[in-house]
């Protein structure tokens, strides 16, 4: 899991600072194949967090860390084949940001974003049923990646329908999503580890 943090962050870090490619004639493949890596390392460890935490109350140590990986890789890698499809196939610059005529390019978002605010929608739906005992502690990750999801997703359908709005809208989402979602990630989970440590260890004394 430690790799794959450092992986992911050293992706965004690249995404971010070469955002300039997108303006340079003849950049458009390596844009949109460094964007695809970057999405792919970013949408494992979000998806591998996700699953790891359901699986923290039924499994442990490696047996939970394979699961993990399992999932996350048969769903990434389904995700990035589609992608890798459309960019080296058909040649739909997906990651471009000035592009809101192709209708198959944010048709192809517009799925993306919402299995994502449907997955983040119904472990929500489960905190508020009869199963919420079942659930880990990270109702408020879900919450803020259910309202990011749900952004992107407007954006996408108003960039669909040709409106500049919505182009906008996305890209704030996306930019904010590779600057900030790594940064959360510790300050949402390390100080509960902390806090059960501390539990722990003055339980034994």
């Amino acid at each position: 899991m430690d790799a794959l943090l450092w992986l992911s962050a050293i992706l965004n870090l690249a995404w971010c600072s070469l955002q300039v490619w997108q303006c340079i004639p003849r950049k458009e493949v390596s844009w949109n194949f460094l964007s695809l890596l970057t999405s792919m390392g970013t949408l494992c460890l979000e998806i591998s967090l996700v699953a790891f935490l359901f699986q923290e109350n039924y499994a442990s140590g490696l047996q939970a860390l394979a699961h993990t990986f399992i999932i996350s890789g048969l769903i990434v890698g389904a995700n990035i084949l589609l992608k890798a499809i459309f960019v080296f196939g058909f040649h739909v610059l997906l990651f471009m940001d000035d592009e809101t005529s192709h209708r198959g390019k944010w048709g192809l978002w517009i799925v993306d974003e919402l299995l994502l605010t449907c997955t983040y929608a119904y472990i929500l739906f489960v905190h508020y049923s009869k199963w919420r005992d079942k659930l880990p502690p990270f109702y408020n990750y879900v919450v803020a990646m259910f309202i990011i999801t749900r952004i992107a997703l407007f954006g996408c359908g108003f960039a669909a329908s040709g409106l500049a709005f919505g182009l906008w809208v996305y890209s704030f989402v996306v930019i904010c999503y590779h600057t900030l979602y790594l940064p959360y990630l510790p300050l949402r989970f390390l100080p509960e580890e902390d806090l059960l440590l501390d539990k722990a260890y003055y339980s034994l004394r």
